[in-house]
């Protein structure tokens, strides 16, 4: 199983920095790059209502499941 993060493509639709993203969602630096690299074990609900929000975008946006049989 595999569940990809793709920020930074919505980022770069967006055009916005990772920065700008940040401080819009209220979240760290540190907490935000672990997330887009796929290294976070969960993601809390008001985070992604708070990314969401902020990209002007829908959660499978940025959540996409990949199985590992493909």
């Amino acid at each position: 199983m595999a569940i990809i993060i793709n920020i930074d493509v919505m980022l770069a639709k967006r055009k916005m920095s990772v920065t700008e993203l940040t401080e819009k969602v209220g979240i760290t630096m540190a907490n935000l790059s672990i997330l887009k690299n796929g290294k976070a074990k969960a993601i809390r609900f008001s985070t992604l209502e708070a990314i969401c929000k902020a990209l002007d975008c829908q959660p499978g946006d940025i959540i996409e499941y990949k199985s590992d049989e493909a």
